[in-house]
């Protein structure tokens, strides 16, 4: 049996309002159930590719370890925000939440996918990111149930017991994630 996803923290919340404008910090969010990131380009329907509507495009974390891991290995300043995820996240292994429940502050979530990046992402920061990012690109997750959030709120874990007292669908009306060979 694996060990269960560790809990962590939020670090930093990042959003645009327009496909491949400027991201921008902010210390406070909200996180709308069936949308996303309040405000981001996702959750307003305007994200390059928000002509492919579907959960797993709701909203993007990655982890700030892996971010500084990239940034090293390429010899760049690649920041958090360069990667154009919503959520960064410190402590948590983002991978193994695939397919699970967590929640971010009182947010429920449910990790859709992994999120390798692509050649847009490497056309926007002028950095060869395909490569270095394959395996610590973060995830894609669906916002269940939604909630104010804040830097430092904490990640974590949810069972399935907790998410379906939250209200989460169960049954065949739960998210499908969709896993590397499926």
């Amino acid at each position: 049996m694996t060990d269960p996803p560790r809990a962590g923290a939020l670090s930093e919340i990042w959003l645009t309002g327009t496909a491949a404008g400027p991201m921008r910090r902010v210390p406070s969010g909200r996180l709308v159930a069936g949308r996303g990131l309040d405000g981001d380009r996702y959750a307003l329907g305007g994200g390059t590719w928000a002509r492919y509507p579907d959960l797993e495009k709701q909203l993007t974390l990655v982890d700030a370890g892996d971010v500084a891991a990239v940034a090293a290995e390429t010899g760049t300043a690649l920041t958090p925000g360069d990667t154009r995820r919503n959520l960064v996240t410190t402590g948590v292994d983002l991978p193994a939440l695939v397919g699970r429940w967590f929640a971010v502050g009182d947010a429920l979530l449910f990790g859709m996918k992994c999120c390798p990046p692509c050649t847009h992402l490497e056309r926007l920061t002028g950095i060869r990111l395909v490569r270095a990012m394959a395996h610590r690109g973060g995830i894609n997750a669906a916002v269940v149930a939604g909630a104010a959030i804040a830097e430092g709120a904490p990640v974590r874990p949810v069972s399935e017991e907790e998410a379906a007292r939250r209200g989460a669908p169960t049954g065949a009306d739960r998210p499908v994630p969709r896993v590397p060979g499926s």
